[in-house]
């Protein structure tokens, strides 16, 4: 049956590919010889067929691209392969070349030619919408109806084009300039002045048995199961407190439930700093045990006995701050529950578990999905617990290179590219990070409820 799939969808892509190069094949044989002006100029075509204004518009946004190209983006498209060739002497007074600088400058090159393109293929749909237009004896469009047609029944196109280039200049390239680092020997050693070349070293060093290597597989296997527990710790908790404060029979629910908003009220890095002030060696915590004769414990120090007591410390503290929050969403949905269901079940018999697991859960968890898997996500690239509180606490044992036993991915990523600039290994693991929080989130959510049984809980 899949390999039967597989081969229908194949066999989707052909056609599609065949009717796309029969429909370009006709185009070419049917287009009169002002639109192939459009297809040599852009703008030509439509100044042949007196649409002036427009075809200046076009005109001139082509001009600009070729004396950006001639000027410098044909050596910034070079620069984006090469990544310099000209190292900087001080002593000599040669002026080199960075290469970080020549990456971002190739990307923004290959984005202005991915703009011209785009740009030349509209004047020539524009040229033959005319040219069809004519065929048929009507008028050219002029430019005051171009205007109003773009107002109107073209209005989406206008309305996008301005947040499409603000994504592409501020999301999109960032996120192709990280990927692209990631395949360079940028960072360590090789910085400004020296010149970096495209390489898989990054990925080398994170599969290797070395030192970086195993560092990543332990923080790696560490990471997951923290963002795994914590995101169970922190659904369990907030779904028992709100069942526990919906029942009639709680006095002062309001009140109670006051407690949990308050912590969540509070901003998040002030109750770490609080957390990690009471864990300290001389903290509350160790003071009253050294009143009633213990021996302080390092609770969060680089000590090997700290591993535990810290990672143990984090767990509780996102708790803390996340549980609230999840009490309040799962009160409200348990709100929702016709009691009906329940008296139902209660005449058949059923428990007061079997109606957890069969009605309470299952609604719960149709309605929290999606903020569970954000929340799964967040945990995972939860930077502020362990920065906070255990800020610049380096391993002296084991073999972690730059980090401590607690930290998380986004942790490492931190102090490997900012405090260390070893930036192609810092983008290999924001790749990492990526394909495991998208891959495990739409795995998760395609197979959820959510997604599956929408009409059955409505």
């Amino acid at each position: 049956m899949q390999a039967s799939a597989r081969r229908a969808k194949a066999g989707g892509r052909l056609s599609r590919l065949g009717a796309g190069m029969k429909a370009l094949v006709a185009f070419l044989r049917w287009a009169p010889p002002k639109v192939w002006a459009s297809v040599a100029v852009m703008g030509l075509g439509q100044m042949l067929y007196r649409q002036y204004a427009k075809g200046l518009i076009f005109l001139a946004l082509e001009a600009v691209s070729v004396w950006y190209f001639a000027t410098r983006g044909v050596t910034d498209l070079i620069g984006f392969f090469t990544l310099g060739t000209q190292q900087e002497d001080l002593w000599l007074g040669i002026a080199g070349d960075n290469s970080m600088t020549m990456l971002i400058l190739g990307i923004f090159a290959f984005a202005i030619l991915g703009f011209t393109a785009a740009l030349w293929i509209a004047g020539i749909r524009d040229a033959a919408f005319t040219a069809r237009a004519v065929a048929q004896g009507k008028k050219p469009r002029t430019f005051r109806q171009t205007l109003a047609a773009l107002a109107d029944e073209k209005f989406h196109v206008t309305a996008l084009c301005l947040p499409l280039v603000t994504v592409v200049l501020f999301s999109v390239l960032p996120i192709l300039f990280m990927i692209l680092i990631a395949f360079t020997n940028l960072g360590g050693e090789i910085v400004y002045p020296k010149l970096a070349d495209w390489s898989l070293d990054a990925w080398r060093k994170l599969t290797s048995v070395g030192q970086l290597g195993s560092t990543f597989g332990k923080i790696l296997s560490w990471n997951v199961v923290w963002a795994i527990s914590t995101t169970l710790i922190n659904f369990l908790g907030g779904l028992s407190l709100a069942l526990l404060l919906n029942k009639k029979n709680v006095r002062f629910s309001k009140f109670w439930r006051a407690f949990p908003v308050l912590a969540y009220a509070i901003p998040g890095f002030i109750s770490m700093l609080g957390f990690k002030f009471m864990f300290s060696q001389s903290g509350p915590i160790n003071s009253m045990l050294v009143d009633a004769g213990h021996n302080s414990i390092f609770f969060l120090t680089n000590d090997a006995s700290a591993k535990w007591w810290a990672r143990g410390i984090g767990l509780f503290v996102n708790a803390w701050i996340s549980i609230p929050s999840i009490m309040l969403m799962a009160s409200g949905i348990l709100t929702n529950i016709s009691p009906d269901l329940y008296e139902a079940s209660t005449l058949d018999g059923a428990t007061p578990f079997q109606q957890f697991r069969k009605i309470t859960l299952p609604f719960v968890l149709f309605s929290t999905t999606p903020v569970l898997i954000s929340q799964f996500v967040g945990n995972f690239n939860n930077f502020g617990i362990f920065f906070f509180m255990r800020s610049g606490v380096i391993s002296n044992y084991g073999d972690y290179f730059l980090a401590s036993d607690t930290d998380l991915l986004i942790n490492w990523l931190y102090n490997l590219s900012v405090d260390n600039n070893y930036y192609s290994v810092g983008a290999a693991i924001s790749l990492v990070i990526f394909a495991i929080t998208s891959t495990l989130s739409l795995a998760v959510y395609v197979r959820s409820a959510a997604y599956k049984q929408e009409d059955t809980y409505q």
